[in-house]
């Protein structure tokens, strides 16, 4: 049996390398520098588990943050994948509206708590 993919989408980072906990579960890691990076490897690849950075910009004049062309893409060609989002506190409020219209199995904020994610991706 091969190892469930899992696609980390880590576009500032400045934490905690996280790659140890992922293969530790087993899982086949799939590091992405940017969400356009993401969608394209989408087309090709069905992970079991995303892991992705939440940001925010004013200057969006089209969405609320960086993740909704992902989580988009991941809805309509893998809607079993489960979405870990990282998130900075502050932004919280602003990832309800995404939640309100994509999935999400877990949110985590900053510092990340590598425990609980070992736990969240464990219990997947």
């Amino acid at each position: 049996m091969s190892s469930p993919p899992l696609l980390s989408v880590i576009e500032t980072g400045g934490y905690a390398h996280l790659v140890p906990i992922y293969r530790k579960l087993g899982f086949s890691v799939e590091l992405m520098p940017s969400v356009r990076k993401a969608q394209s490897w989408l087309k090709r690849h069905q992970p079991a588990v995303v892991v992705a950075e939440f940001s925010f910009d004013p200057g969006f004049r089209d969405r609320m943050s960086n993740l909704e062309s992902l989580l988009a893409s991941l809805h309509k060609s893998n809607p079993e994948a489960r979405v870990v989002v990282l998130i900075e506190k502050e932004h919280l409020p602003r990832l309800e509206g995404v939640k309100a219209r994509y999935p999400i199995h877990e949110v985590l904020t900053f510092p990340i708590d590598g425990e609980k994610l070992e736990q969240i991706l464990a219990d997947i």
